[in-house]
């Protein structure tokens, strides 16, 4: 992290220590691991986030399955300059990586490509590669398109296309992957504040009329 101008540190219920080997380990990072927070859960850890980007090996090119339709780190890299608020780098466990059920609370799942014959790789390396790219990235010069909503705004866009889908009885067994395909859809789209507020209008007007029949 330190490597590439990356400080804040958030570990979710670690299981080992922050004892004397892990800040021997860390040298001349330690202050990272000493001004770490720690949280006792999952969704308390991304109460402060604004817009999450999961890391995962497992990916599928499937149209249909956006829970783990990925987006190489790349792309991503390219993409952060135009993200506003703070940006959670979710990284999963060195044995079995992040669950379904924190993946589909992100915004966008990004991917390393890697060989199809081991496409894992260790956690430290897996963040390393990432941290490089947005180092990157962020040390580019790069021109900013406007403030993007944070996630308050997000969460309640979402509710909103949620109360659309009960108006018109959306099929039950369908709406979890749906709102799963929403959310990684304006993930990508990384929409502007003026962009959110002319969206909200057009759902509102939606609602309305749908409520009128």
């Amino acid at each position: 992290m330190m490597n590439f101008d990356f400080s804040n540190l958030y570990l979710v219920k670690p299981s080992c220590e922050l004892d004397k080997e892990c800040y021997s380990r860390a040298m001349h990072a330690s202050s990272i691991v000493e001004n770490a927070k720690i949280f006792d859960s999952f969704e308390k850890m991304i109460e402060d986030l604004d817009f999450l980007v999961a890391t995962s090996s497992v990916a599928t090119k499937s149209e249909k399955k956006h829970l783990r339709k990925a987006v190489l780190v790349e792309d991503f890299s390219k993409k952060i300059l135009e993200i506003e608020g703070k940006i959670g780098l979710i990284f999963g466990r060195e044995d079995f990586g992040l669950y379904n059920s924190e993946i589909e609370k992100c915004d966008l799942l990004v991917k390393i490509p890697t060989s199809e014959k081991y496409p894992s790789l260790n956690l430290s390396h897996a963040a390393c590669i990432v941290l490089y790219n947005l180092y990157l990235s962020l040390k580019t010069p790069s021109l900013k398109t406007g403030r993007k909503i944070n996630r308050l705004e997000k969460e309640k866009l979402f509710e909103f296309l949620s109360s659309i889908l009960d108006e018109i009885d959306y099929p039950d067994h369908k709406r979890k992957n749906t709102m799963i395909m929403l959310r990684r859809i304006l993930g990508r789209a990384m929409p502007s504040k003026w962009e959110y507020h002319t969206l909200m209008g057009i759902l509102s007007k939606t609602m309305e009329k749908l409520k009128n029949k």
